[in-house]
């Protein structure tokens, strides 16, 4: 062992007769990061220290947060670890974690999320941190950065399988109530029952709305100053600050949500995989009955869509719609941004961005396209043609992105690898020719992948074009801007708009200029939020310690946003929680607007109106940004290390 202080806790636990210990950590909140080690032989003698042959590694754990947390092991090879979120905070659980999460790279896949988050059914795994070969284990060890209040985790278990053993939800008390609430966590804004919810929907139906609180026009620009208009929004530098201009000519700023829908979150997947862990599951016919399918197209069981049914009955769609739009207009939100309901975008009453699919970009190649494949023109033209059809002459539609985080950017050599390695195709041909004439090395492989990018590009743009001219291109949503390579930057000047996703405390002004002086394309922040574990949901990509201060970190955030020339629009993400047991590929963040009973947060809403009552005059110059910092929010980037590993 590692030179590691091991503190235990006897508890008196029942389980088949036997009085077992747990191993117990309290997180420190008061330091960036606190954690602890654990011998492993003390947990499980029998565990032997080479881990070749096992699949799983089982843990057997309870927490008293959603907070995530680091869980890693001390190897001959040093120490290898990664990122859990629970869904069940104050309960044991069983977790197995595949063995491959901690000894080889993520498997290849078209963006970032799908590359490194993982869906188990007691929580999810977001893969990072060292990886190797699991010999000479002799240790476990926990980390936190920057722990939310109280937060204790104790261990009784750790095993290892060969065959998946699956997840377990180990007490009696169900972790999900009626509502698609937590029913481990309390809070002051809990419903208990129909007549309490009904209330509170009912207090905000006769809320006054005052349209002119914003000084909007029709499609949300800013009647203090018009230009020219041509009927579509287009993109102008005006006295050295850019701008989007809507169709009648008013400048604009895109101030929007991602994922804006009819219903309010709270799908389960495989919930008949997960027993004990409901009160209630919602009818499994419901989503046929009402006729229609979630904005991912599908019709599994959903708490959000319940409660949609319980308040509106079966006339529901047009009422939830005119909701929609009326909490859109209250908290000055003009724009339906990325990943949207498709009834929200059609209705023609408000502005909104759309995602092309089916554009080539392929999983094997981490997001890049094979458009040296004597089918690529032909299969993407038709792609655009088809989805474009419908938007032609739409005057709502601002423009359309083609992509979302690559995960291959600053990956090249792995990609390289993929192709030389994988199926017989085109790309692997025009790969190892362009090699055989150039020479082989890192910078020759990057060279072949920054031209096929840039070609796909530039045929992509131009089919955009021709099947649609009046809508802008906003390109790919990238990450951090600082991180991509100077080249990369200079191939996007393709693009109408820059766009990229940035979850920070705040877009750092070093970020944009970057942007600005290579390219100076105007930009949109296509993704950020943050969150916080009070409901028992994990706490987002950029943490808070209450919901007050999601509030303070949205406008510290945004306003200093807009204060940079080029910043048009932004797309904060999402309009509701993601579902609490989590979502297609785990994520289950607090981040929304409203929460799964259909009912908004109030001081991130009233934020938000504050914030948009500003942002003509900050993006002018004319006022200052919002510079309260909210308390202790931190990132989800690399932990500070602990163990000096």
């Amino acid at each position: 062992m590692k030179s590691v202080a091991i503190v235990l806790f006897s508890v008196a636990f029942i389980l088949s007769g036997c009085v077992e210990k747990t191993y117990r950590i309290e997180f420190d909140g008061s330091k960036e990061v606190s954690g602890q080690k654990f011998a492993l032989n003390d947990i499980n003698p029998d565990l032997p220290s080479d881990w070749d042959g096992y699949n799983f590694v089982v843990l057997e754990y309870r927490i008293n947060t959603a907070q995530r947390f680091q869980v890693g092991f001390s190897t001959d090879n040093g120490y290898n670890e990664l990122r859990v979120m629970s869904y069940v905070p104050n309960a044991w659980n069983r977790i197995a974690i595949p063995m491959e999460y901690f000894t080889q790279p993520p498997a290849p896949a078209a963006d970032l999320a799908a590359t490194n988050n993982h869906a188990r059914y007691t929580g999810w795994i977001n893969l990072g941190g060292k990886r190797g070969p699991m010999h000479g284990v002799d240790s476990i060890g926990f980390r936190m950065r920057r722990a939310i209040g109280k937060a204790v985790l104790e261990l009784r278990n750790v095993t290892l399988s060969i065959d998946d053993p699956g997840d377990a939800y180990l007490e009696n008390t169900p972790a999900v109530d009626k509502f698609g609430q937590s029913n481990l966590v309390d809070y002051p804004e809990k419903v208990r029952s129909m007549e309490e919810l009904e209330a509170c929907w009912k207090a905000e139906e006769k809320e006054e709305i005052n349209t002119g609180t914003y000084n909007y026009s029709k499609f949300g620009g800013y009647r203090q100053k018009q230009v020219k208009a041509t009927g579509f929004f287009r993109v102008e530098k005006i006295d050295g600050k850019w701008w989007f201009v809507d169709p009648e000519g008013y400048l604009f700023l895109s101030v929007g949500v991602d994922c804006v829908d009819l219903s309010c979150g709270g799908s389960i997947r495989d919930y008949d995989k997960r027993p004990g862990m409901f009160s209630e599951i919602p009818p499994a016919d419901l989503a046929g009955k009402m006729g229609i399918k979630d904005r991912h197209g599908s019709d599994e069981v959903s708490f959000g869509l319940w409660n949609l049914y319980r308040r509106y009955g079966d006339n529901y769609k047009e009422k939830a719609l005119d909701m929609v739009i009326r909490r859109m207009d209250k908290w000055g939100l003009n724009t339906v941004a990325n990943w949207s309901s498709e009834t929200v975008k059609d209705s023609g009453r408000k502005a909104f961005l759309h995602q092309l699919y089916d554009m080539g970009l392929s999983s094997e190649l981490m997001g890049l396209c094979d458009i040296y494949a004597d089918n690529f023109l032909k299969d993407l033209e038709e792609s655009v043609s088809r989805q474009t059809a419908r938007f032609k002459g739409n005057p709502w539609l601002i423009g359309y992105f083609i992509g979302n985080e690559p995960a291959w950017l600053n990956q090249e050599e792995r990609l390289c690898g993929l192709i030389l390695e994988g199926t017989d195709r085109p790309i692997r041909h025009a790969l190892e020719n362009y090699l055989k004439e150039n020479g082989d090395s890192p910078e020759i492989r990057k060279e072949f992948v920054y031209a096929t990018f840039r070609k796909y590009l530039e045929i992509t743009d131009s089919i955009m074009k021709k099947y649609d001219p009046d809508h802008l291109n906003l390109g790919i949503r990238f990450g951090d801007p600082l991180t991509l390579p100077d080249e990369i930057l200079k191939i996007c000047d393709i693009f109408d708009v820059f766009s990229f996703n940035c979850y920070d405390l705040v877009p750092r002004t070093e970020m944009m200029d970057k942007v600005k002086n290579l390219i100076d394309l105007p930009m949109i922040i296509g993704e950020y939020h943050f969150g916080t574990v009070d409901r028992g949901y994990a706490q987002s990509l950029w943490q808070v310690e209450s919901q007050a201060q999601r509030g303070v970190a949205y406008r510290y955030y945004t306003e200093h946003a807009y204060a940079h020339p080029s910043l048009i629009g932004t797309g904060y993400f999402q309009w509701a929680d993601q579902d609490i047991t989590g979502r297609f590929d785990g994520e289950n963040y607090n981040c929304g607007l409203i929460d799964v009973t259909d009912r908004p947060y109030k001081e991130q809403v009233e934020a938000m109106m504050e914030t948009a009552k500003v942002l003509y005059d900050i993006h002018t110059g004319k006022a200052e940004p919002f510079n309260e910092m909210p308390r202790n929010c931190r990132g989800h980037g690399p932990v500070p290390d602990l163990w000096n590993e």
